[in-house]
Formats: structure tokens, C-alpha cells, sequence
């Protein structure tokens, strides 16, 4: 097996070829180069051996590549010309294989393919026939008959083919002639012509020339120094001049291989025979063999590798005890038979270091070669990958394959794979090797940002300082690095400009702020999206809403109505000396700005000392009598009315009203006696507004009843999407009045024409609405909560 079968073609791609699909090997092509040809000779043009254009290989990224070390071969993106890159020696790639074949691969993206490129190198005569030895010792006695031939050490040529050496040449002489035997190797005994006089020549000096059949021919030359021994009559001769036996390679040391047996018609000393192993030539044969010189038997000296050696042709020599000795040889041919004892070795280069988690199905990531240096069925592997992954096996060609992706990749379910490709051959027994490396798998941008709510509810006290934190918004990108930094800003809408001078998002936190101070008398909520973007390309955001509920404060003291000012103007009433306990004197009205508790009033009245006559709804505001009056009462009674608040802290606003006691009823003059008396009959104005006022009320009836004819008719499923109002009353005598959408309180007295209608709106949803009942006892009853102050910023 040559080196050139055993070379592993390892390939390695730029990264950005995989964004595109794989497809199978797409051929193979053959090419022929002579070696040391001068870089950038032309090999071939592959673009039109490929069918492609030559603008398309350098759009399409084509390029060369191999496992070499040295990169022998490139491509012309301009011309399409596979040309010589680096020098070329084949005697350094293939040594003394017959055939020399480097091969390559070329890629092409857009689509991906892959092409096989094998190169032949072709052999020049560069290289000149060389002896191991300069100079040669052959000792042959002077009694050797005519006809007996000497072996002479080979010589050795690099080159192959014809360049190798074709025949050898002997020096003019009267004694010798040369013998070439061209079988694998070209070999050369020395044949004695001419019997031998050691008197007359004892030292014979002949030139032995190893010629090569190149062009042009190079030659080598070494030196045979021929000693003539005195007498010793006859040869040793082998019972065969060829011995062939076989061999199982790893053989145990000792194991016996074949005897060889040679005889000798001397008697004595000259007829005493013992073998050895010729040193000509013969190195790696004396490392691996030994001969047992008295019986001739071939054992086993050193390991025998059938991917070494697969053959050996073994030179033994036997030779007599006479003086001078006499020598002969013979050849012994060993077949090694192939063991399976080695393993499949596995081969994996990655086209990329991390695999993008949206690669396409059937893209190539890496590169497997499978080699088994055994031969026959023991070489042939089988390769598949061990666990369930979404990555398959292709077949490119013989003991090459692509991993590609055959299933979804996902980063954010798993980053990375720990794969294992298991090769298996078929030999007895089977042999098995595993690979494992890591395939980490990159992300891209395919999840936008969540946030942690589908809803912000933030409620906010009104008045609350420029620049305070409202709530931080988060979000979560199952992405990573880059793709995964998360930014917010508000989304713009139609009154984005509005919305954009009351608040402000961090862009990197999420912090909500305000830009201005809220007065819940003027807004009392609002609404607006955040959008959270990561910083993948392209970028993916998504959206939340936040409602901002505006939170009332106890900011605006109680406002005292007409006909009654505030403390510091004079007001007064007077009252009869008969009036009876619970006679109304004055009702004070009031009103808050505020809402919920903080615009519920409450009444209380201050007396002079010791005085205990008039008593004040706390709800009503009326100032009624507790008692008859005697004659220890004052005329005039200064009273001061405190209006207060529910709030915290509470707010108050005070009125004050003297009262004045009369003697009869006749004197009683109220706050509605400046009410202007009808005139005895009735103007033209008089006569044009109560037309108009009677012609209002009759189209306002007519409507009215229309409304109400439309409203019975409905179906069910149309009253169903409406929430009707509920009026409840009271065993106290109080209603309450409540809706889907607010809720309220009615709240009257029954004890005097001057009572009121009281109703007070609920500032918040229903869900935090609160109910406020108030009875005659002029207190009240609270049926709901107020916001969850958790919720309540400061």
C-alpha cells in the first residue's frame, strides 16, 4: 500500500459558506502535472471543466483546499486556471509508488458543492542510480569454475517508471561478464567468464554501472575489487535456486518459516556448509528475519506488518569452510497475509467552530475521513454517528463523508452537542473506533423581548415630585450577548407628543418617570405603550400597555356656597321665641374639590359657652334647634359652623351666623325672603318664555317615551351587554345609586323641605370603588375599599 492511499484529505472552509445549502459531491476530475514544473504552470481550466462562468468563481467564493501541509495547487478567480502553487516533488510525496496521485477539493457556495480534483504527478529523470557503497569486496578462488555467478550489491534510483533503472554495465575485462535479471527490481550478477590465476592477477578491479532509462540518462557507478583465493573446488549448491512460503502478519518472534538446504561435494573443512543472510541490500531483512547457520531454517526475528512489508524476497547465503570459502545463493519469496489488527482511524475537520441555530436543512458543518490501513474486507469501514442528534451522515465517496444538519436547531434548548462517530470495519473480528468532539450551536436574533406583565398597573399620588420613579418595566430575551440587550422607549401614538412632556422611559433600566406634577382634579388616568427592542439584526421588540391611575390627595380645603360666605363676613338668621325643638334655622353647603374621603364633609358646630340650643347635621349641614327656648336664653346666638374633611391630614373651611331670636313669626325673615313677588298679570316676555319652556318639556316627554319603547323591545342578548344601574334604599331612609362603570352615593333628610340631594363620584374603577351609605343618624357606611395602597406611589 502506498503512502499516497494513506494520506488524509482534511479540509477546512471559511465560515460564511455555510449559509447556504450542501449538495453531494458533485464529480471528480483528473488532471496530470509533471513534477518541479516552475510555479504557476497551468494545470488545467476548471471553470470550464465544471461548466461555470468565470465571473461566478469569485461571486460564489471558490476555492482549493486539502489536508497538505503545503498547498501544491490554486485556483485564478479571474481566468479559472488550476496552476502550480508550490514546488512539486514527487519523490517526497509518493517515494517509490508507481502511481503518484495528490488529491485536492474544490468548493463552491451558492449552492455549496463539492468537487474531488486528483492529481496525477507524472515523474521526470531527476534523480541519478546510487550504490550504498562506493567500492565492493568479492573474494573468489582461483579454482572456480567457468559459469559461477556473484551477486553484486544493487543500486538504488528515487524515480519510477522508465527514469528507474533499466540495466547495468560491467567494465571491459577478460574474466567477468554481467548478468542482468529485470523482474520488480532490476538486479545484476557477476558471471566468471575466464578461470582465475591468482600468480598472475591476485586483485581484479572492475567499474559496475547502474544505468536508468530516462531522458536523459543518468547513471551511477561503484567500484568491484576482486580478491583471487587459492584453491577450494566446489560450490555449495542449493536444492532450489527459489523457496516461496507465506506468512501471518504478527507473528510470535520465533516462529519458523521455511529451511533451506545446499550441498557441498568437498569432504572435510571444504564440504562443511552454514548459512547466512546476504548483508547486500538487505537492512529491514536482518532486522525482521535470522537464519540458524548449521540447519538453514528461516525464523522470525522482529514484528512483520502487512502494512509495511506485504511481500519480502529474501537473499540466503550458504557458504563452505574452505579456504578460500566457496559461496552460492538462492532467493526466498514470503507472501504476508493480511490480520485485521488495525483500527479504523477517524478523521474530522469542522468547516466552522459554531453552527447557526437557523443553518438550513442538509448544510455541511464538517468533514469525516474514515482510513483502515488493513486491506480487503478488513479496510472496509462502515461510519455512523452513535446518539440521536439533528445531524446526519452523507456519503461524498469512498471513506469520505459530510456532517450536515437534518433537523431544527435550537440554541435556547440546547447549545451545544456532544457527538460520537463510531467506524466499524468488516473484518473477523470486528474492529471499532470512536470520535468525539463538540458542535456549539451560535444564536440568532428568533425571540423577541417578554415582559414580565401582560399589564402595568401603576398608581400614582397626584402632586408627586418631577422625576420620581413611577415603576421599572422588565423584560426577559431567551437570546444571549448582543441579541439579548434589551432597550425601551414609548411607542408613538396620536397624542404622543402630549405623552411624551408627562413621562419618560430609561432606555436601559426601564425606569418610568414623570416629567410633571399630576393634579388629579384635572386628569385622573392615562394610558401608554412601552416597547421593549433587543439589539439583534434585524431587531425584534414587542409591547406592553401601562395605565397610570392618578391617586387623590387631600389638596383642596371644603368651599362654603352662597347665600353663606366664610368666617369673617357677617351673616345672620332670626327665629321665632316660639319655635319648636327641631326647628330649621339655616342649611350650610358645602363642597370639596377632592374626591372619595377627602370630599366628604362633615358638619360641627361651635357654641358659646353654656349654650346648648342648636344642634347641626353632620352630614346635612342644617342647624336646627335642640329645644324650646326659655326666658334664660340670649336674644342673639353667635354661631361658627366647621366644615371638615375626611382627609389626611383634614381640611377644613369655617362659617360663622348670628342668630336672632324675635317675639313672633311674622318677624322670621330667611335667606329666601329676597325672592322677587310675581306681578299681577304677565308680560309679552313672560307670555315667549313659557311657550318656549312648555314646547321644550313636551319634545323632551316625546323623546323620553321613544327611549323608553326602544329599551323594551331589545332582545335579552342586547340588555346583556349593558350593566343597568341599581338604586338601593336603606332601612335608614338613604339610597345608593351604583353603576358598571361609577358608583355613587344619594344622600337626603326627610324632616324638612330645605333638605338636599348629595352625590358623590367614586374616583376610582369599580374594582376599587368604595360605597358610602349615609343614614339619618348622619352617619355613614363604607361598602368597598380604596386601592391597594401596595400599588401607591408616593
Amino acid at each position: 500500500m502506498n503512502s499516497v492511499q494513506e494520506i488524509h484529505v482534511l479540509t477546512s472552509i471559511l465560515f460564511t459558506l455555510l449559509c447556504f445549502g450542501w449538495t453531494s459531491v458533485s464529480g471528480q476530475f483528473s488532471y496530470s502535472i509533471s513534477e518541479e514544473v516552475n510555479p504557476g504552470t497551468s494545470v488545467g481550466n476548471i471553470a470550464k471543466d465544471l461548466n461555470l462562468g468565470v465571473h461566478e468563481l469569485e461571486a460564489r467564493m471558490f476555492q482549493i483546499v486539502n489536508g497538505e501541509k503545503k498547498k501544491h495547487f490554486e485556483v485564478n478567480l479571474k481566468t479559472g486556471v488550476l496552476f502550480v502553487n508550490d514546488r512539486i516533488d514527487r519523490e517526497e510525496l509518493c517515494t517509490k509508488a508507481r502511481k503518484c496521485t495528490v488529491s485536492v477539493e474544490a468548493v463552491i457556495n451558492a449552492p455549496l458543492k463539492l468537487y474531488r480534483l486528483e492529481i496525477n504527478i507524472i515523474d521526470v529523470n531527476d534523480n541519478s542510480p546510487s550504490f550504498t557503497s562506493n567500492s565492493q569486496n568479492i573474494e573468489i578462488a582461483e579454482s572456480t569454475l567457468p559459469g559461477t555467478k556473484f551477486l553484486v550489491l544493487s543500486a538504488y534510483d528515487a524515480d519510477v517508471g522508465q527514469n528507474d533503472i533499466s540495466t547495468y554495465k560491467l567494465s571491459t575485462n577478460d574474466h567477468f561478464s554481467l548478468s542482468v535479471n529485470k523482474g520488480e527490481k532490476v538486479s545484476a550478477e557477476l558471471i566468471l567468464q575466464k578461470p582465475l590465476d591468482r600468480e598472475k592477477q591476485s586483485v581484479i578491479r572492475l567499474t559496475l554501472t547502474a544505468v536508468d532509462g530516462g531522458k536523459p540518462v543518468k547513471s551511477g557507478t561503484s567500484q568491484l575489487i576482486i580478491n583471487v583465493l587459492d584453491n577450494n573446488d566446489n560450490v555449495p549448491i542449493f536444492a532450489q535456486p527459489l523457496y516461496k512460503s507465506s506468512i501471518t502478519e504478527n507473528t510470535p518472534l520465533g516462529t519458523s518459516v521455511i529451511t533451506v538446504t545446499a550441498t557441498d561435494n568437498d569432504e572435510g573443512l571444504n564440504g562443511e556448509i552454514f548459512y547466512s543472510l546476504s548483508n547486500k541490500d538487505q537492512d529491514q531483512i536482518l532486522n525482521i528475519f535470522e537464519i540458524d547457520e548449521q540447519t538453514g531454517l528461516l525464523t522470525v526475528k522482529g514484528n512483520i506488518n502487512f502494512e509495511e512489508h506485504p511481500a519480502f524476497e529474501i537473499r540466503i547465503q550458504a557458504s563452505d569452510r574452505g579456504s578460500p570459502p566457496m559461496t552460492s545463493q538462492c532467493k526466498v519469496l514470503i507472501e504476508v497475509t493480511d490480520l485485521n489488527d488495525n483500527a479504523p482511524e477517524i478523521s474530522v475537520t469542522t468547516l466552522i467552530n459554531t453552527v447557526k441555530e437557523d443553518t438550513k436543512l442538509g448544510t455541511a458543518i464538517a468533514l469525516v475521513s474514515v482510513l483502515d490501513k488493513d486491506g480487503g474486507k478488513n479496510g472496509v469501514v462502515h461510519c455512523n454517528i452513535k446518539s440521536k442528534t439533528p445531524f446526519k451522515l452523507e456519503t461524498n465517496y469512498k471513506n469520505y463523508y459530510s456532517l450536515v444538519v437534518d433537523g431544527q436547531l435550537d440554541r435556547e434548548t440546547d447549545s451545544y452537542y456532544n457527538m460520537t462517530i463510531i467506524a466499524t470495519d468488516e473484518g473477523k473480528p470486528t474492529l471499532t473506533s470512536t470520535k468525539d468532539f463538540i458542535i456549539y450551536i451560535s444564536d440568532v436574533n428568533d425571540n423577541a423581548p417578554q415582559f414580565s406583565d401582560a399589564i402595568f398597573d401603576v398608581y400614582l399620588k397626584e402632586n408627586t415630585p418631577v422625576g420620581t420613579v413611577l415603576e421599572r418595566i422588565s423584560a426577559f430575551d431567551a437570546d444571549i450577548d448582543q441579541n439579548a440587550q434589551v432597550s425601551f422607549s414609548l411607542v408613538e401614538s396620536n397624542s404622543s407628543m402630549q405623552l411624551l412632556s408627562m413621562v419618560n422611559v430609561n432606555s436601559d433600566t426601564g425606569d418610568i418617570i414623570n416629567l410633571q406634577s399630576f393634579n388629579f382634579e384635572e386628569l385622573k388616568t392615562f394610558q401608554f405603550k412601552v416597547q421593549a427592542t433587543d439589539s439583534g439584526v434585524p431587531p425584534l421588540s414587542s409591547n406592553v400597555t401601562v395605565n397610570i391611575f392618578i391617586l387623590d390627595e387631600n389638596d383642596n380645603n371644603p368651599t362654603i356656597l352662597a347665600p353663606y360666605s366664610e368666617h369673617g363676613s357677617v351673616n345672620s338668621e332670626t327665629i321665632p321665641y316660639s319655635a319648636e325643638a327641631g326647628y330649621f334655622v339655616a342649611k350650610i353647603r358645602a363642597v370639596d374639590a377632592d374626591s372619595g374621603y377627602n370630599a366628604l364633609l362633615s358638619y360641627h358646630l361651635s357654641e358659646p359657652k353654656g349654650n346648648n340650643l342648636f344642634r347641626i347635621g353632620t352630614s346635612t349641614g342644617e342647624i336646627r334647634t335642640k329645644r324650646r327656648m326659655s326666658d334664660n336664653d340670649l336674644k342673639t346666638h353667635s354661631l361658627v359652623v366647621l366644615v371638615s374633611d375626611n382627609g389626611e391630614p383634614s381640611l377644613s373651611a369655617t362659617v360663622s351666623i348670628d342668630v336672632m331670636v324675635v317675639e313672633s313669626t311674622a318677624e322670621v325673615q330667611t335667606q329666601f325672603r329676597h325672592v322677587p313677588t310675581k306681578e299681577d298679570s304677565f308680560s309679552d316676555l313672560n307670555l315667549y318664555l313659557l311657550i318656549a319652556i312648555v314646547s321644550v318639556s313636551v319634545i323632551f316627554l316625546l323623546s323620553l317615551i321613544s327611549l323608553i319603547a326602544v329599551r323594551c323591545h331589545r332582545t335579552d342578548s342586547d340588555f346583556s351587554r349593558y350593566s343597568a344601574p341599581m338604586i338601593t334604599t336603606h332601612p335608614d331612609g338613604s339610597w345608593s345609586y351604583s353603576k358598571a362603570t361609577q358608583q355613587y352615593d344619594v344622600c337626603f333628610s326627610s324632616d324638612t323641605l330645605k333638605s338636599d340631594v348629595v352625590v358623590f363620584p367614586a374616583p376610582f374603577p369599580p374594582v376599587d370603588a368604595e360605597l358610602i351609605s349615609i343614614n339619618s343618624g348622619d352617619t355613614f357606611t363604607r361598602t368597598q375599599t380604596l386601592p391597594n395602597k401596595d400599588k401607591v406611589r408616593p
